[in-house]
């Protein structure tokens, strides 16, 4: 298809509306493929989140024919690898409450060293959010630090679930970027 060639290009360029539009266009089916694994709508939203960033970081290596393909395989491989977290995640809290207690009965406090290296990462953090654009800031502190679901943003920002799903989604990405420039700046 030669109009998705051209956004492919286009996207790997650097054009956000490009790949806003190819997001637009397989939004569904990346969608369709998560929540035949995923029986939950709200995770299947955030593994699609996932999804669509991985497809933007990976697209600049994108060499195949199908693109298609190629997203559907990146959409079952995540679907998957969040299936394997959830069925490991009861494991995980049994060792992590155990190794939490013994850490406790050693020392009731952590290092200097690694409260400086917390705090640094924390600041660091919170600098790149407030960097951000008022509304992306607000879709990440209200889904993240206030624990709200997409359903409650969207009714409080009055627009719809997909529209607080773009947002979330869009400000990954720019707290990625955030990110990664201020450590670089270290």
């Amino acid at each position: 298809m030669e109009g998705e060639s051209l956004l492919i290009k286009e996207s790997i360029d650097g054009s956000e509306k490009a790949f806003a539009e190819l997001v637009n266009i397989y939004k569904n089916y990346v969608f369709a493929i998560i929540l035949n694994f995923i029986k939950d709508y709200g995770e299947a939203e955030n593994v699609a989140q996932e999804v669509f960033i991985q497809i933007y970081i990976s697209l600049p290596t994108y060499d195949s024919d199908n693109f298609k393909a190629w997203i559907g395989k990146i959409a079952a491989n995540k679907s998957i690898d969040w299936l394997r977290r959830k069925k490991s995640k009861f494991r995980e809290e049994a060792v992590e409450n155990t190794i939490d207690l013994i850490d406790s009965r050693i020392s009731d406090k952590d290092s200097p060293e690694m409260s400086a290296i917390r705090k640094e990462r924390k600041e660091i953090l919170f600098k790149a959010i407030n960097n951000m654009p008022e509304i992306y800031r607000d879709a990440i502190e209200k889904f993240y630090f206030q624990e709200k679901t997409y359903e409650v943003i969207a009714g409080e920002e009055n627009v719809s679930v997909k529209t607080i799903a773009s947002r979330l989604y869009r400000a990954k990405i720019l707290l990625k970027e955030k990110w990664r420039e201020e450590n670089e700046a270290l």
